[in-house]
């Protein structure tokens, strides 16, 4: 008798995180789980991945979705005690998301008619309680639909039927289920889920409570998250040598560090003062030899960092890759890790002058005063990066700028205001002022640095947390608090991130990774 393969009987079930292969069949099963109700669309399944990717889970059966579930993160203490699923979902994006929180909330499981008795819930249920541990979370909270209380709706009130439930004297598929695993009451919501009949809107909150919870310093509930920045309104002067430039940046960091500054800000292609001691009077030719510097500067401002215990915006600096000259800013972390940004937008100047090639990707980094984004210059005239860089979690965009004359520095300064507001979060622009007799297309220049805020009672009355007087060779220096700033996106007077018209526009990042 041949070796029996068992193969040919085997029927996969795998537990796995939501990935965009699966938007269809996940749209497919809601409408067909919940036929009454209106189904997601693409853009709330995108908006999932790109927020909390690690809390949205399906079931795939021999190749089959017969499952799935979504959930994020929040402070539950944040939300009103009557809140609504488009409160707690923000409309069903999750935008709302807070990856700092204490409670995962679950808002939406669904398994397919055919696939009910295979426990594809309690899996889906396992897979939350497991993710809750590993990020040392309070409790699971979900919002339930009861979702046969219309056929007890005569008789009796939303709380007699749950208790009847409770007491397992009335079957109801979806808080049974729950009751069963290990979920409790918490209160009953209504006007919870608009287009949810069957529960005449109805729901129940309940919570599962994690007992390997680990309470941690970290973690502590913030009254404050002051965040010091130095933008920094560089002097662009002659210089003799190297040694010159890095006495001066060393200079500039040592003030900042000196007011105890997590950030010191450069501006924008500053390492242009290295031409002033270079014979070349040709912008394209002058600015390759410039590019030979690129080493130096970053071992300079590496060093800066680590010696000053403070994290360095450095500017930008013309860097020469394969063929190509880029001009690019970097991160000089205090921790000694570099990161960098490259100008994505290059001015018809940048061109014609010195051949700059422009980068293709969007960046956000963390810090260790949360996540901040680079956009150099240029750059912030674009909204659409400043909404993009927010999305992905940025509180503060940094802008180094070059501007030779005011009406470009105020092209500058009126964007980066608009995108504080925008986007509710804070900018920096810093510039250089000085000039540069002897350096092609550098001769002159126009700055006034300034730290922005949104515009709302929680900041400064102007949106301006501090401003250099224009054209001198000085610092700012400013707070500003991170608290706040998430306050705000939850409760301020406006509310632009919550307010998008995500059913009429959109925008897509084609280099999202």
């Amino acid at each position: 008798m041949k070796k029996l393969d068992v193969s040919k009987f085997e029927k996969i079930i795998e537990i796995r995180n939501i990935e965009r292969r699966d938007f269809n069949d996940i749209i497919a099963l809601q409408q067909l789980c919940f036929p009454n109700m209106e189904p997601w669309k693409i853009e709330h399944l995108e908006s999932h991945l790109e927020t909390f990717p690690e809390g949205q889970f399906c079931v795939e059966y021999d190749g089959i979705i017969i499952g799935s579930c979504s959930s994020l993160i929040v402070n539950f203490d944040e939300y009103d005690d009557q809140h609504t699923y488009d409160d707690i979902t923000d409309e069903g994006y999750i935008t709302n998301h807070d990856p700092e929180g204490y409670n995962l909330y679950g808002i939406e499981v669904m398994v397919h008619p055919e696939y009910r008795r295979m426990k594809i819930g309690r899996r889906l249920y396992e897979a939350r309680k497991d993710l809750a541990r590993q990020l040392n979370l309070k409790s699971i909270i979900i919002g339930g639909r009861i979702p046969n209380y219309f056929k007890h709706a005569d008789s009796l009130t939303p709380r007699e039927y749950v208790e009847q439930v409770t007491l397992h004297n009335i079957y109801d598929p979806v808080l049974t289920f729950q009751i069963i695993n290990g979920f409790t009451l918490k209160r009953i919501n209504k006007d919870y889920l608009e287009d949810d009949k069957a529960s005449m809107k109805y729901a129940t909150l309940m919570e599962w409570n994690n007992i390997d919870y680990q309470a941690t310093t970290k973690r502590q509930f913030k009254t404050s998250f002051p965040v010091r920045i130095t933008s920094i309104q560089y002097m662009m002067k002659k210089i003799e040598s190297f040694e010159d430039f890095a006495v001066q940046c060393e200079y500039y960091t040592d003030v900042a560090a000196g007011y105890g500054s997590d950030f010191a800000v450069f501006p924008e292609i500053f390492t242009t003062q290295l031409l002033s001691f270079l014979p070349e009077k040709s912008p394209s030719r002058a600015i390759r030899r410039l590019t030979a510097f690129t080493e130096d500067y970053i071992r300079l401002f590496t060093g800066l960092a680590i010696k000053y215990n403070i994290n360095i915006i450095g500017g930008s600096h013309f860097v020469e890759e394969g063929e190509k000259i880029y001009n690019i800013a970097y991160l000089f972390r205090r921790d000694g890790s570099i990161e960098k940004q490259y100008k994505l937008h290059i001015t018809p100047n940048e061109r014609k002058y010195w051949g700059i090639s422009q980068g293709d990707e969007i960046k956000v980094f963390d810090t260790d005063c949360g996540k901040i984004a680079i956009q150099i210059c240029y750059d912030v005239e674009f909204p659409e990066l400043a909404r993009i860089a927010t999305d992905k979690g940025a509180n503060i965009i940094f802008t180094p700028f070059c501007t030779d004359e005011r009406q470009g520095y105020l092209r500058v300064r009126y964007c980066a205001q608009a995108r504080a507001i925008e986007n509710q979060v804070y900018t920096v622009i810093s510039g250089t002022v000085g000039n540069l007799p002897d350096v092609e297309n550098m001769d002159i220049q126009y700055a006034q640095s300034g730290i922005f805020s949104p515009s709302d009672f929680s900041f400064p009355r102007d949106g301006i947390a501090g401003e250099c007087n224009p054209n001198i060779d000085t610092v700012v220096v400013a707070d500003v608090d991170l608290e706040i700033l998430r306050r705000h996106r939850k409760s301020g007077t406006v509310n632009q991130l919550r307010d998008r018209r995500h059913d009429i526009y959109e925008i897509n990042y084609k280099n999202d990774k």
